[in-house]
């Protein structure tokens, strides 16, 4: 039987980074993004296992503020937007002759269908810096801040 201490280093090392492949292109909606936290939590369950009440012979599953008081990492969600925002950043230093700052920055052509307005990688990543309060910033520059030009 392997402790939970090994259990939730298995978990880091080993399936953490093969469920967020690929997380920094991401655009999640917000219920896309209760995906990643409805698999952590699951996974989590099961490390920790039901927990037995007063009651003798009697178990009950894990409340989520429980199991993030035992797990004391970042929430999957977080960890997303972070790598997103780095990966912002990267793409932001690259300069205008790369085809990658172009996907960013640009807009897509032809006509969309009615209602709003789909939000592009760059509004998901201003809206994440909102959301954290990256370093005092508001979301508002962070693409000149990045590049030194006035693209935005």
């Amino acid at each position: 039987m392997l402790s939970n201490y090994l259990k939730i280093k298995i978990y880091r090392i080993i399936v953490l980074p093969v469920d967020l492949y690929g997380c920094e292109t991401w655009s999640l909606t917000f219920r896309e993004e209760s995906r990643p936290r409805v698999f952590e939590n699951r996974v989590l369950r099961r490390i920790f296992r039901p927990k037995r009440d007063e009651v003798p012979w009697e178990c009950r599953k894990l409340h989520n503020e429980e199991l993030n008081d035992l797990y004391c990492s970042p929430n999957i969600v977080r960890v997303i937007k972070s790598r997103r925002m780095r990966w912002a950043g990267h793409v932001a230093r690259m300069g205008e002759r790369r085809g990658v700052y172009w996907v960013l920055v640009g807009k897509p052509e032809g006509n969309r269908p009615l209602g709003r307005p789909r939000r592009r990688w760059k509004d998901y990543i201003k809206m994440d810096l909102q959301e954290m309060e990256f370093w005092g910033w508001k979301g508002s520059k962070w693409l000149r801040i990045g590049t030194g030009c006035g693209h935005l």
